[in-house]
């Protein structure tokens, strides 16, 4: 039984023993708190409504963020697993992953930019005077010489 039910319930027992025509102190209060019953059944009614409507959205913002989370988690597995067929050589996992194609070439070089500091992977294969930085798209062909090339060595 709800609390509404319980106090329509005792508004008819009152009803039943003529409390409403009767005009004793008594029967006024009684009058008065059956009305504040009835008052506070109701809110809590609305309540209880409200509460679960929360609880409903709450429980699709929970699935919501699961498939956020989801997606966001595979992405981040993707991104840590190395695949050799991406690798242009010039990627920040060239340096020293000793991975991919390029780790295993004897004839592998590095550069840093002198204009954004970002060191730049590269092997004999590749003209030199025509190498540009990934980052910043600087040229670099006029600083390659003998001295500015490190060789990397595994």
């Amino acid at each position: 039984m709800t609390l509404t039910e319980k106090t329509a319930y005792i508004k008819g027992l009152c009803e039943g023993l003529e409390f409403d025509k009767k005009d004793t102190a008594e029967a006024k209060i009684i009058k008065a708190l059956l009305d504040l019953c009835s008052d506070m059944a109701e809110e809590l009614s609305e309540l209880e409504a409200d509460v679960e409507d929360l609880f409903d959205y709450c429980e699709e913002l929970d699935e919501d963020l699961g498939d956020v989370e989801e997606v966001l988690l595979d992405e981040d597995e993707d991104d840590d697993e190395w695949d050799d067929e991406e690798c242009d050589g010039e990627c920040d996992e060239c340096e020293l992953c000793g991975e991919c194609e390029y780790c295993d070439d004897e004839d592998y070089f590095e550069i840093v930019c002198p204009s954004c500091g970002e060191t730049v992977c590269f092997d004999e294969s590749v003209n030199a005077e025509d190498l540009a930085c990934p980052a910043c798209g600087s040229e670099l062909g006029c600083i390659v010489d003998e001295d500015d090339v490190n060789p990397v060595e595994d």
